[in-house]
């Protein structure tokens, strides 16, 4: 199935693994160029050099929460591919921390990277794929975002917010062919739950469970009764990016194996 992405030109952030990484693989699988940024280089470069058979991968290390970020990736994807198509937001990390733990420290990094960081890009990148006449723009979000998870509750109000923040964009730009949409995943079996001192780890520790007992807690509450694949979340962001889903802008699709008990 051709999706239309080849000689497509896309920035990726959060590029450095898990869904980041998988995205900037199936994209660069289906021929299109990808500028992938996250804060470490190493990780960068080596997935870039490994996609680099099938599309063209350049890294960029970059803070996405910095002040210009937005428009230095904009002005960046345009100099290196000569054009911009898409976007994805796919940075975002969390922690586990109680209310009553969370500092107001905590809930602005979660509010810089969860909405300010996005905001910024698709006010940079939207403009310029308007022009074009076409975009795709996909924000990856979270189904805390949609059912507030106590885990952490600053995660959970600054994606509440991105889903809003993506539909705001969505009503903009739909009319001008750059087409915003959300995907909500569940929990994923990726750094973030899995990783050394990752929230299987700290979930255990607050607990007295073991890290298998936790995962196994966190699948059971999953109708489909196991976490997701970076690569399954991924399937969907890039299904999004295609040509495909043109009739598809507003959305805030669930990826969560039925976490979300909602129909919309």
């Amino acid at each position: 199935m051709d999706l239309g992405l080849r000689n497509r030109a896309f920035i990726v952030t959060g590029a450095s693994g898990g869904i980041g990484g998988a995205v900037v693989e199936m994209l660069a699988h289906e021929g299109a160029s990808v500028l992938l940024v996250g804060r470490r280089e190493a990780p960068l470069r080596s997935l870039a050099e490994s996609c680099g058979a099938f599309g063209r991968a350049e890294p960029l290390a970059l803070d996405i929460t910095s002040l210009h970020a937005g428009e230095r990736l904009a002005a960046e994807c345009e100099q290196r591919f000569g054009r911009i198509d898409g976007l994805v937001n796919g940075a975002g990390t969390t922690a586990a921390r109680s209310l009553e733990e969370l500092t107001d420290d905590d809930w602005q990094r979660q509010w810089e990277l969860n909405v300010l960081a996005p905001m910024r890009l698709m006010r940079a990148a939207a403009p310029r794929m308007a022009d074009r006449g076409f975009g795709r723009i996909v924000n990856v979000c979270s189904s805390s975002g949609k059912r507030p998870s106590s885990t952490n509750v600053a995660y959970s109000v600054s994606k509440a917010a991105e889903l809003s923040l993506s539909r705001a964009f969505a009503d903009l730009y739909a009319s001008r062919g750059v087409l915003v949409n959300a995907v909500a995943p569940g929990p994923v079996a990726d750094d973030v739950w899995l990783a050394p001192g990752g929230l299987a780890d700290e979930l255990a520790q607050r607990s007295g469970a073991s890290r298998e007992e936790v995962l196994a807690n966190t699948a059971s509450r999953v109708p489909l009764a196991r976490l997701a694949t970076a690569q399954e979340i991924a399937a969907v962001v890039v299904f999004l990016c295609s040509e495909l889903a043109s009739n598809v802008a507003g959305a805030a699709w669930s990826v969560d194996g039925g976490s979300v008990p909602v129909i919309i």
